[in-house]
């Protein structure tokens, strides 16, 4: 399938594209640097990978991430590993400065932030890409007045349809696709260049989940998967959700789906990363619909070098 480029990935020196070779060179890296940011997993940098066409290499003890958007800027991730932040930070910036882009790391977590000596660079939150992070117990349990309507959906889904649960693995990968083809059919995704690219990301997750050895679920109803989700481990004490989708026109599902998969997958966890709301006032309201404990703020961070 083809995506809209606009502009050449800028080219940078020492770095090399990302690809599923790297997985274990890569984790380790996270594993080392346990992220707050639900960026910073191998699955969720390979699937989008052909629409942030990811380049990746080490400095100063930490893994380095350039990202050129088929639509937009480049810009880095924030350095990762156990090495020294401001070294990090500042080789990622004379790399895209060499290579004639702005010095710019962006989605960079306070931890990062409060490593840097804050007179050379300049740093600004970018609450559109803040982290929506919940408390696992509560999406499963749908405790609590607040959550209440979400267990109304939830229960009237379970009434009135005849459903089944399963683990996401090889042998729904197909039938996940084939639900995946249908909701852009639906949405009409080759009109819209962010679900385009976002179904090549999840065409690309699915047909490689053995490799990549995240956790998912799919809800079958009438014996046809009409609902899946996928995520896994983003640090010890949380998990992330990569992607969820359901059929809009089956009243419930969305409900269905995330409270069915928490409960399977990350039961024993203690937060679940939602991951952002892009600025988008209907992403916003639904997220913020599910009550989340706290968020991860991110921040833009410019570089002021010598």
């Amino acid at each position: 399938m083809d995506t809209v480029t606009e502009q050449d990935a800028v080219e940078l020196e020492a770095y090399k594209p990302l690809e599923l070779a790297d997985k274990e060179a890569i984790d380790a890296f996270l594993a080392a640097d346990p992220p707050q940011t639900s960026e910073l997993t191998f699955t969720n940098l390979f699937m989008w990978r052909h629409y942030y066409r990811t380049q990746w290499r080490e400095a100063h003890g930490r893994l380095l991430l350039v990202q050129h958007p088929v639509d937009g800027a480049p810009f880095g991730l924030p350095p990762t590993g156990p090495g020294r932040a401001q070294e990090a930070v500042d080789a990622m910036s004379r790399d895209l400065l060499a290579a004639g882009c702005q010095p710019r790391i962006s989605r960079a977590p306070q931890s990062l932030v409060e490593k840097l000596d804050q007179s050379r660079c300049r740093v600004e939150l970018n609450r559109d890409q803040s982290d929506y992070v919940y408390e696992a117990s509560r999406l499963i349990s749908l405790a609590g007045r607040k959550l209440h309507g979400k267990k109304n959906h939830l229960n009237n889904f379970k009434k009135n349809n005849d459903y089944q649960y399963l683990n996401l693995d090889l042998n729904q990968a197909q039938d996940v696709l084939g639900m995946q083809e249908d909701w852009c059919r639906l949405r009409d995704c080759p009109s819209d260049l962010s679900l385009l690219n976002e179904d090549w990301a999840v065409q690309e997750a699915i047909s490689h989940c053995g490799e990549l050895g995240f956790l998912g679920g799919v809800i079958l109803v009438d014996a046809k998967v009409e609902a899946f989700s996928f995520g896994e481990m983003l640090n010890p004490t949380t998990a992330v959700i990569h992607i969820e989708k359901a059929n809009p026109e089956i009243s419930g599902l969305y409900a269905a789906i995330n409270q069915m998969f928490a409960s399977e997958a990350f039961a024993e966890i203690e937060y679940i990363n939602r991951e952002q709301d892009l600025g988008l006032a209907g992403l916003k309201k639904a997220k913020e619909s599910y009550r989340p404990h706290h968020l991860v703020d991110k921040y833009e961070i410019l570089a002021q070098l010598d």
